[in-house]
């Protein structure tokens, strides 16, 4: 009799924890994004975050955590329930730059389950429009020129900027003076209004600027001409070969999240990416889809490893670190 009791009482329990599994989501779930409201970034998200909320029938609410460079608001997802109901989403610059730049709580391999690989968008060379270089090649001749005196605007003293430009001042053998701002709109004002030389920008940020000619871009950092702006060369056409940095956004949970869960979230960001609408009003941010094959968890983990291993031995050369 004790057996058979024990034995409906565990089908009772099984059958519930299917029951739970199979109801994800019954609640609100809450998407932690490490940047201030309103920046490209954001927006991005929040356009797949508009059609999720139908795919998973439950409403989804956003939390802007932009404290310590992002590190606050990626701690709270990494300390959260592993239940699928509080997730992070963040760009390589707060996922993978701040890993290395950063004093983190946190391991970002150990910590988390990759979800989903999310649009991306190469960064790209600006600069004030009076800057006398006309293109990449003479961008570089005079950065060696004027060793050091050339100054670059940073989001942070250690933010995905300043990673860029030690990345090409490595590639170039050239060095330019780091002028840190405290976010994006700030310094791309600056570099209007011709305060400040350059900056290797995310280039979502400064399309519009390029566009209406109070900037000049040189050269993107991708491996082929952005979409959004064919008529910039990549740095590897323009003589700069290997200066490849794209700045991509990835959707991630805490660690143990059941991988049904996983499944199911990722399942969800790969339909909201398929539809026509979303990926019309991505395309407008200038940020590009990537491929099928690439957005399975599996294949983000592995992706994400590769960056995390590539950019940690550059980050480490450069010794860029904040306290």
């Amino acid at each position: 009799m004790r057996n058979l009791i024990g034995a409906l009482a565990f089908a009772v329990l099984a059958g519930m924890a299917c029951a739970q599994a199979e109801t994800y989501p019954s609640k609100p779930i809450t998407v932690v994004i490490p940047l201030a409201a309103g920046g490209a970034v954001d927006t991005n998200v929040r356009i797949m975050l508009d059609t999720m909320r139908t795919i998973l029938g439950q409403p989804i609410l956003v939390e802007n955590n932009g404290g310590a460079g992002g590190v606050t608001g990626i701690n709270r997802v990494a300390r959260a329930a592993p239940d699928g109901y509080t997730i992070s989403v963040g760009t390589w610059g707060t996922h993978v730059v701040n890993a290395f730049i950063y004093a983190t709580p946190y391991d970002l391999l150990q910590d988390f389950e990759p979800v989903a690989l999310l649009p991306s968008v190469p960064h790209w060379f600006i600069a004030r429009k009076t800057l006398p270089p006309k293109d990449f090649k003479e961008f570089v001749s005079y950065l060696k020129e004027n060793d050091g005196k050339v100054t670059a605007a940073s989001v942070g003293a250690g933010g995905s900027s300043a990673v860029c430009g030690y990345y090409f001042g490595k590639a170039t053998g050239t060095r330019s003076t780091l002028v840190p701002y405290r976010g994006g709109a700030p310094a791309l004002q600056d570099i209007v209004a011709g305060n400040v030389d350059m900056m290797c920008d995310l280039a979502a940020n400064s399309l519009s600027q390029v566009k209406a000619g109070t900037i000049k871009a040189y050269a993107v950092t991708s491996k082929k001409r952005w979409f959004a702006m064919p008529d910039v060369p990549t740095a590897d056409e323009s003589g700069v070969p290997g200066v490849d940095l794209s700045n991509w956004l990835g959707a991630y949970a805490p660690k143990g999240t059941p991988k049904d869960v996983v499944a199911k979230l990722n399942q969800a960001f790969a339909a909201a990416m398929a539809d026509p609408g979303v990926r019309a009003r991505i395309a407008d941010q200038g940020m590009e889809i990537p491929p099928p094959e690439q957005r399975s968890p599996e294949a983000f983990a592995a992706y994400l490893n590769a960056e995390m291993d590539k950019w940690g031995a550059v980050i480490r050369e450069s010794g860029i670190k904040v306290q």
